[in-house]
């Protein structure tokens, strides 16, 4: 049995080689990029009004003959004398020989034209060539998560496809007799089957799209068969339940005839200790524990992590916050605690329900304390680190 930063340290330096892909920007949401951009063009590419108004060579005198118009979207090349004035809109082309444009809220108009009331400075309200960015410009940086903010400046650049990390494919295998469907009336002796929906809704909060799920009995020739075909879809496999050391555990077995070596076996936490990490070839399985609470709270500390790593992120882990405790706290098991909290403001009160089968809580948790292996006895008040779990998803 390893301890709770031994099994982060091999999480933390696990390889993983990654997939790129081209993808269109409208399908880029939420992917890493896996290049940097440059500008293709200056952007403004022309001189452009700011304002709706109108341009002019700027002087002293305060009366302009508006002699055309320019309007968003023309082309038509405009020459602009001494004293004559462009009635121009936001976005248009600015004639060449004009330098400024006043506000056509400063301004009066007359039967020759217009009187400014209000003079700018020199240059006001153009937008020169390459304001915002140049041509050739680095305007993306490899690993920025693309945001509809960022896939707006690509549109904007006139770039329709780009190169992004590839997100896995993810395999979920449920195992035990017991198991049943939810929509149906329970069996004696059987429980509802929640972990493959609960792990599917995980992986598509985070972005996954590809998700298979397959079932197995507890049997070893079931569990071998099972963990083959889910070997074949996916590139994480997630297992849940089987891997402890009952008599009709058998994926620890399993995982060892399907050739997958095993990088760590049982940490010293509470939920979660008989959790399985290994790895065949670039493919990674986690063979969580069978209680919903502890299958959860593996997923968000270790699963996560991986999943991250593989598709593109530096920052792999869900962010960590400092809370107060809202009351005292022993830790009498010798093992690092995960437990389900609330934190508002600062402060987090440790919820009920923390057995390793109860979701009723951590359905309205929004941190998970973490409470080390060495630490027994905290005060009221005192600083506690949180893991934040509204800090992943699309």
């Amino acid at each position: 049995m390893i301890s709770v930063q031994q099994a982060l340290h091999i999480i933390d330096t696990t390889k993983i080689v990654h997939h790129i892909k081209k993808v269109k920007i409208s399908k880029s949401l939420g992917f890493i990029l896996a290049e940097d951009i440059l500008a293709p063009i200056n952007m403004p590419s022309f001189r452009q009004s700011a304002m709706d108004g109108y341009a002019i060579i700027w002087s002293d005198n305060t009366d302009y003959k508006v002699t055309e118009e320019s309007k968003a979207g023309d082309a038509k090349h405009i020459t602009l004398q001494p004293l004559e004035a462009v009635r121009i809109f936001t976005g248009a082309k600015v004639p060449d020989t004009a330098d400024t444009v006043v506000m056509q809220e400063h301004v009066s108009k007359h039967a020759d034209g217009i009187r400014i009331i209000k003079m700018p400075r020199q240059g006001a309200n153009v937008r020169p060539v390459g304001e915002q960015v140049h041509a050739g410009d680095k305007v993306l940086t490899e690993g920025t998560r693309l945001n509809e903010a960022a896939i707006g400046f690509l549109a904007g650049l006139g770039i329709s496809k780009i190169a992004v990390y590839n997100t896995p494919k993810v395999s979920v295998l449920v195992t035990g007799n017991e198991l049943q469907t939810h929509g149906k009336p329970l069996k004696d002796g059987a429980i509802y089957e929640s972990n493959s929906v609960m792990l599917k809704m995980a992986l598509q909060r985070f972005g996954i799209k590809k998700i298979k799920i397959f079932k197995a009995k507890d049997t070893l020739k079931a569990t071998n068969k099972a963990i083959k075909k889910a070997l074949d879809y996916g590139d994480i496999l997630l297992i849940s339940g089987g891997i402890s050391v009952g008599d009709y555990d058998f994926v620890k077995e399993a995982l060892d005839y399907n050739h997958v070596n095993e990088l760590f076996y049982k940490i010293n936490q509470k939920p979660g200790k008989p959790l399985w990490f290994g790895k065949k070839d670039q493919q990674f399985v986690f063979a969580l524990p069978g209680n919903p609470a502890s299958a959860l709270t593996a997923f968000y500390v270790y699963v996560l992590p991986i999943l991250k790593k593989y598709s593109g992120f530096s920052d792999y882990h869900l962010p960590r916050l400092q809370a107060k405790l809202n009351s005292a706290f022993k830790n009498t098991t010798g093992k690092t605690l995960f437990l389900k909290g609330y934190c508002k403001d600062g402060n987090v009160g440790i919820l009920p329900s923390q057995q390793s089968s109860m979701l009723n809580t951590f359905a309205t948790s929004n941190v998970l304390v973490t409470i080390p292996e060495d630490v027994e006895n905290l005060e009221a008040q005192e600083h506690v680190t949180c893991i934040n779990l509204d800090g992943y998803g699309n």
